[in-house]
């Protein structure tokens, strides 16, 4: 067959993306765990030979920018003692990895005796040991805390389990069926992209198969060169605080320079600080916080590879928040990672306006809800992301009610799936007009309320919640939007807001409440369409009050339609307003 034969190599590329489709859906469907097959909290890929990506299927994002290096460190340890049938997994997070409950298995495949390609699969397991019910969490002060650490290891021996190493793994898992089910589970999904692979060798023989592999990384570096000549060229800056420095109530400074030359981007955040707590973005995270700024920049609907991300340089210093060393802990890594991301987008939003919203509400709000049911005697765990208020364009209102940018394909989990099998009840899950959002010519998104009540005799919650204390930033004169941040109800005691427990106990009846924030809005409010904030009472996001004092809007208090000379006169005196000079005290 002719080494020309693009059509074919075309055909093949394409097969290699559907193995991997393939095998990020058959996880989903044969996983123990909901944060699994109902959060979809997982990536997959495949690299080739040298660890460079080359195909993956839609997952989290801050899964997918850190699989190639996986793929590096398993070929670091293992090259020349991989086999087929191995099963390598890995979750230490310094080289390659987020935090210890992301495990990421690597399958070698083979043609004969030569290694072609590293299977890859990050899934959540729900309970790998540590201090707390469901590992991660967000007052651990070293890694040894958080759960058992596994430094590349065969978990698989030539297709057979390595049965001591399972038996120390469950051992160590409160949740030990979930943790089998889930590892099963994944192995079983990555031997179906290897069969896909193998019948693409079937077919098209090996040469052309290494071949689309190497045109694969070729096309995506000629792709990125091409997408970057289309970027604003310079420095570009931006600063922010996260919240606190996981440990203490102290914020952590954090800021990027990023230089889009014609062939390269580099993002370096020399200055950030660094964290005591658990919410370090371990090194291989943070440079996939940055590629999602990346890929939003240059095409986000690109088919992303190793050459596709060949011209993206991420500089953090060693020790610092956004590279933490050994044993520092990286429970709520997301803190931190989620910062990479909008660091760089906040640096070039105001320069890609098509291609950049304002803040979202960034955080992950991530949950834990766990213990025994008292029906079953068994423990359960919620496991879950929440949702949030996205910021708005430089033309369109902010999204509602969507995952923060770290979250990328994974869905809101049933509140009915919970409630029959687990033992709490939703009260409330509605948008969180309570706390409002940022305004502007286009408004941020809302926010969502969701209200777990606990029915059995005790639970432990554990939460980790960022941008409480610096909200999503406004943009082109938006205001800023609101804080995320959680209401707990106990029997006897007035609500409490907090940002943060690890392993609080919950007794029977008593409720959390969940408040995720709004986004920036985009633009001058007073420049808002009149229509458009009528249409806002209406709805009942805003009252009123709101649309005259932050839009200038007057509604007939009856009708709601808009008193026209009236909204005139008041926006007109509202910019006069601004123009004064006012007092300084």
């Amino acid at each position: 067959m002719s080494k020309t034969d693009f059509f074919t190599l075309e055909i093949i590329k394409n097969g290699l993306i559907t193995a991997n489709e393939e095998m990020f859906y058959a996880f989903g469907r044969t996983a123990k765990s909901p944060v699994i097959y109902e959060v979809l909290d997982y990536a997959v890929a495949m690299s080739d030979s040298n660890g460079e990506l080359i195909a993956q299927a839609p997952g989290v994002p801050g899964f997918s920018g850190v699989l190639d290096f996986a793929a590096k460190e398993v070929l670091d340890k293992w090259n020349g003692e991989l086999y087929q049938g191995d099963v390598v997994g890995l979750n230490v997070p310094y080289k390659s990895g987020t935090h210890l409950n992301d495990v990421t298995l690597a399958l070698p495949v083979f043609h004969k005796d030569e290694l072609l390609a590293l299977i890859l699969n990050k899934g959540h397991w729900s309970e790998v040991g540590g201090m707390h019910f469901g590992s991660w969490t967000s007052d651990s002060t070293d890694i040894y805390q958080e759960g058992i650490l596994l430094p590349c290891i065969k978990l698989y021996i030539q297709g057979n389990p390595n049965k001591d190493v399972i038996d120390v793994i469950l051992e160590n898992s409160r949740l030990p069926q979930h943790t089998l089910g889930d590892l099963e589970a994944q192995v079983a999904s990555m031997k179906v992209a290897a069969r896909r692979i193998e019948r693409l060798i079937e077919k098209y023989g090996i040469d052309m198969v290494k071949q689309a592999m190497e045109k694969i990384l070729d096309d995506g570096y000629k792709l990125a060169l091409f997408n970057i000549k289309k970027l604003p060229k310079g420095v570009f800056e931006a600063e922010d605080y996260i919240d606190d420095d996981g440990l203490t109530d102290n914020p952590v400074y954090v800021r990027v320079r990023v230089d889009i030359k014609d062939e390269e981007i580099v993002a370096d955040f020399t200055g950030s600080g660094s964290a005591k707590g658990s919410i370090a973005s371990p090194y291989a995270a943070t440079v996939s916080g940055v590629r999602e700024t990346y890929m939003a920049v240059t095409d986000p609907h690109v088919h992303f590879n190793g050459g596709y991300f060949k011209p993206l340089k991420v500089i953090a210093p060693p020790g610092s928040v956004f590279h933490p060393v050994k044993p520092s802990p990286t429970s709520t890594y997301w803190e931190s990672m989620a910062y990479a991301t909008d660091l760089v987008w906040k640096a070039l939003a105001p320069h890609v306006p098509d291609k950049l919203t304002a803040g979202h509400f960034l955080s992950i709000l991530a949950t834990i809800l766990g213990g025994v049911d008292n029906r079953t005697g068994e423990p359960f765990a919620i496991v879950e992301p929440q949702p949030g208020g996205w910021g708005a364009g430089f033309d369109k209102d902010g999204e509602s009610g969507l995952v923060a940018c770290g979250d990328g394909e994974t869905f809101i989990a049933s509140n009915e799936v919970y409630e029959k099998r687990m033992p709490i009840m939703v009260d409330r899950y509605c948008l969180n007009i309570e706390s409002g959002t940022g305004h502007g010519k286009f408004r941020g998104g809302f926010g969502v309320i969701k209200d777990y009540r606990v029915l059995c005799d005790e639970a432990y919650f554990t939460v980790s919640i960022g941008r409480s204390k610096f909200p999503p930033w406004g943009a082109a004169g938006g205001t800023n939007g609101t804080p995320n941040y959680c209401v707990i109800f106990k029997h006897g005691e007035e609500p409490k807001v907090v940002r943060k427990v690890a392993a609080l106990r919950l007794r029977k009846g008593e409720v959390v409440s969940l408040r995720s924030g709004g986004g920036g809005g985009w633009g001058d409010p007073l420049e808002r369409d009149p229509e458009r904030v009528k249409m806002d009472v209406k709805n009942e996001y805003i009252t009123i009050d709101t649309a005259k004092n932050i839009y200038g809007v007057v509604l007939d208090p009856e009708t709601l339609e808009v008193v026209w000379e009236a909204t005139q006169k008041l926006r007109q005196k509202m910019r006069e307003d601004r123009k004064k000079p006012r007092d300084n005290f």
